[in-house]
């Protein structure tokens, strides 16, 4: 018997602007995407809040943000973590680097990973997972805390990046020095994570694509990943956005719109059905 396969299409950055916000929603009204992940810090946040509310099929998850964006306290709160405007100061590197051996960071990582949580439950809607802005989420000190918290929250699940780096660079052999040190850190990473997150009984896909390809997640690359596949219960991620006059861009220029692109392309549909994937959400996946 051919086992179920499900396969979670998840847009992040939700609520960074409006311009991702709209191409959020035009990629689950017209194409393939069915789950995204909220920044509660974000410029659009209250829009993005207000537009899940009116399409509930689209669920939710936090998009925890620890580096590279806007804190949710205030930085008397957290002054080991922000700058005197409340953004994060550093990028993923010395961020982890200082979370992991700065015991002073620990206590304020926990207030600010609980007032982003505790944000996402103010705006009424359910918490479908957790992931997090440039993956800071998996950094062991942040993923601790996360799990400590989880009964409180209701996190259920929470996404450790995990793809094959012989079939990434098959498709696309750009960036490879990156990807080769991607490959191997988030290789620990993930074997890390996933003793911790089965100890507690939360839930996190069999595959994860999206890391090694970043911003470049377009049709062409689509159909040729997904023929490949072969685990049951697989997230793609990625980056829509529609660019707009005076918006930051969420990632490198045309990214967005490319990604846009192939969320809303036919013949990416057709694949997935054409492979047996069903598409779904992390609430109504088939867990092991």
């Amino acid at each position: 018997m051919q086992a179920h396969k499900c396969a979670i299409i998840n847009g992040d950055d939700f609520g960074f602007s409006h311009g991702v916000n709209q191409a959020i929603l035009k990629a689950h009204k017209e194409g393939v995407l069915t789950s995204t992940s909220l920044m509660v810090t974000g410029e659009a946040f209250d829009e993005a809040v207000d537009l899940a509310h009116a399409h509930p099929t689209l669920a939710v998850g936090l998009h925890l943000v620890l580096v590279c964006g806007r804190a949710a306290l205030p930085p008397s709160e957290i002054p080991q973590l922000v700058d005197s405007k409340g953004n994060f100061p550093y990028g993923p590197e010395r961020s982890g680097l200082r979370y992991q051996f700065i015991r002073a960071t620990h206590e304020e990582l926990r207030r600010e990973i609980r007032a982003q949580l505790e944000k996402f439950r103010s705006s009424g809607l359910r918490l479908s997972h957790v992931d997090g802005h440039l993956h800071m989420h998996v950094h062991p000190v942040v993923l601790r805390i996360l799990v400590d918290l989880a009964d409180e929250f209701g996190i259920r699940v929470i996404r450790l990046p995990h793809e094959e780096l012989g079939m990434n660079l098959r498709l696309d052999r750009r960036n490879l020095l990156t990807k080769l040190v991607w490959a191997g850190v988030f290789g620990r990473l993930r074997r890390y994570g996933e003793g911790l997150l089965k100890s507690k009984g939360i839930g996190f896909a069999e595959r994860v694509y999206g890391l090694l390809q970043t911003g470049c997640i377009t049709e062409e690359y689509l159909l040729g990943l997904i023929p490949q596949i072969e685990a049951n219960l697989v997230e793609i991620y990625c980056h829509p956005a529609v660019v707009r006059s005076g918006e930051s861009l969420n990632g490198p220029p045309g990214a967005g719109e490319a990604e846009l692109a192939a969320l809303l392309s036919g013949r990416v549909g057709e694949m997935l059905a054409a492979k047996g994937f069903e598409l779904t959400n992390f609430e109504k996946a088939v867990w092991w």
